[in-house]
C-alpha cells in the first residue's frame, strides 16, 4: 500500500511539473507569436500592392503602363535625397492616376525608383498621393488612410511646385530601417 501510495505522489508530482512547465512555455510562446504577427501585419496589408506592382521591376514596363512622368523639383532635381536622415529615388508618376481622391491599394500614384550599387534604377517604394483640393472637395474632413496609415501632408511652397497634398511612401521593395511607411530611407542615396 505504501509503495502505490508513493506512485501516485510521483505521477501527482510529474503531472503538476509537466502542467507547470506547460503555462511557463505559453507564457513565453504567445508575446512572441503575437509579436510575430504584428510584425508582419503591415506586410499582409500591403501584400496586393506587391502583388499589383510586381511587374513594374522592369522600368520599362512600368512606363508602358502609365508610370512615365519623371517627378523633378524646383532645383532640377530627379532622384530625391535628404541625407542624413535617408534618400526616396527617382519618382515616376501615373498622370491619369492624380488629381482624384480615389485610394486604390493596386494603383499608386508613383513608383519609386531607387539606384542600386551600379546606379541602375531598382523599384524601391509605391507612393500614393492625394491633392488636398481633390481630397476636401470629395468631402473628406480626416486625412488620408491607407493600409493603416494616415498620410504626410505637404503643404504649398514644397520643393516641387504643387499644390497642398497628402502622401504616402511604402517600401514594398527595398527595406526600410525607418519603417515599412516613413518617406525617407536611410539606405537610399541618390
Amino acid at each position: 500500500m505504501r509503495k502505490t501510495r508513493l506512485l501516485k505522489m510521483r505521477k501527482t508530482r510529474l503531472r503538476i511539473a509537466l502542467v507547470a512547465l506547460s503555462l511557463v512555455a505559453a507564457a513565453v510562446a504567445v508575446p512572441s507569436i503575437v509579436g510575430l504577427a504584428s510584425a508582419a501585419d503591415d506586410h499582409s496589408r500591403t501584400a496586393v500592392a506587391a502583388s499589383a506592382t510586381a511587374r513594374f521591376h522592369d522600368l520599362d514596363a512600368a512606363k508602358a503602363a502609365g508610370w512615365n512622368v519623371l517627378v523633378v523639383d524646383k532645383a532640377g532635381l530627379t532622384c530625391i535625397d535628404n541625407q542624413p536622415v535617408g534618400g526616396m529615388g527617382v519618382h515616376y508618376a501615373n498622370a491619369s492616376l492624380l488629381f482624384d481622391a480615389d485610394l486604390d491599394p493596386t494603383q499608386p500614384e508613383a513608383l519609386v525608383y531607387a539606384p542600386n550599387a551600379n546606379g541602375q534604377p531598382k523599384l524601391a517604394a509605391l507612393e500614393y498621393i492625394v491633392f488636398d483640393g481633390a481630397w476636401t472637395a470629395a468631402g473628406h474632413t480626416d486625412p488620408p488612410e491607407l493600409f493603416g496609415q494616415q498620410f504626410a501632408y505637404t503643404p504649398a511652397g514644397n520643393r516641387y511646385g504643387l499644390d497642398p497634398f497628402w502622401s504616402l511612401h511604402v517600401w514594398i521593395w527595398q527595406p526600410n530601417s525607418a519603417g515599412l511607411f516613413q518617406p525617407w530611407n536611410p539606405r537610399v542615396h541618390c
